[in-house]
């Protein structure tokens, strides 16, 4: 993971986002040319939310994302243009894999996971910060 920071306006920074998205009901529809295709998908629409892939990988029942994240954009617009777009165009390109699965127009559950990665781990910043 690169320490580069990013510079916008009058802010710097460097956020990173670990995403977890689940298939609903944690059905085990993802096949690897569905997770090649993923990857394909959420890099190009990352790019498209100034934001950048870093790193993906997932199994049969969820997918991880780590994204290097521009702070104009707020956490969960980002996650429901990645679940939208890559829900929609996967059922589609794998309709009738997808459809052995779910009769209705879905693909991942509601819930999602984001978790803040990357930097020093808080002990050190709260004894950075606590020391004149």
């Amino acid at each position: 993971m690169s320490t580069i920071l990013h510079s916008h306006r009058h802010c710097v920074y460097k956020i990173n986002l670990h995403i977890v998205f689940v298939t609903k009901y944690r059905r085990k529809v993802i096949t690897a040319d569905m997770l090649h295709r993923l990857k394909d998908i959420f890099s190009h629409l990352c790019q498209n939310q100034k934001s950048e892939l870093i790193e993906f990988g997932g199994e049969s029942d969820h997918v991880h994302l780590l994204i290097d994240f521009s702070p104009d954009i707020a956490p969960s617009k980002l996650v429901n243009t990645l679940k939208t777009i890559s829900s929609r165009m996967i059922r589609k390109e794998f309709a009738e894999h997808v459809n052995k699965f779910y009769w209705k127009p879905v693909f991942w559950t509601g819930a999602y996971c984001v978790i803040s990665a990357g930097g020093a781990p808080l002990k050190v910043l709260k004894q950075y910060i606590q020391s004149p």
